[in-house]
């Protein structure tokens, strides 16, 4: 199975273990590094995850995983908080962050450039836009190849 395949199906599996919880699934990674495979599971809630809020669902979702046995080959799970630089993939993570300050990395240039940092101003019509130097620029969110907060 692909990873983009076993990504589905562990999002799948994931999302109801982690809202039984109270938290919100941010982001998934898999991918095979120095070490061997590791699977990120990256979790949030209003006033921020503990680190045994993280252990709590690597447990759960540890288990499950195991007799799903989606992944053929070993791998780590991590589960962790999306941090301070957290990244930013659904329409709703860029209404949610209003007033932000956002780095967003572009696919092809809009307007001569693919790299943005500025205050993030919210959407319209599947639009994100941010303010830089007095000037509001306008982002198709299907054009937006990386998106994260930046630390003010």
């Amino acid at each position: 199975m692909k990873p983009e395949k076993i990504l589905e199906e562990i999002q799948k599996i994931a999302e109801p273990i982690i809202a039984s919880k109270g938290f919100e699934l941010v982001d998934l990674e898999y991918q095979r590094e120095a070490g061997g495979w590791v699977l990120r599971v990256y979790i949030d809630r209003q006033g921020g995850i503990a680190l045994d809020d993280c252990a709590e669902v690597s447990g759960e979702l540890g288990a499950v995983l195991d007799i799903q046995d989606l992944i053929p080959h070993s791998y780590s799970l991590e589960v962790s908080s999306p941090g301070l630089t957290r990244r930013l993939k659904k329409i709703e993570d860029f209404q949610k962050y209003r007033d932000r300050l956002v780095k967003i990395r572009t696919f092809e240039p809009i307007h001569g450039q693919k790299n943005f940092k500025g205050v993030l101003r919210g959407t319209e019509e599947q639009m994100v836009r941010i303010e830089s130097e007095g000037r509001i620029h306008e982002i198709p969110v299907r054009a937006i190849a990386k998106a994260n907060l930046e630390i003010e």
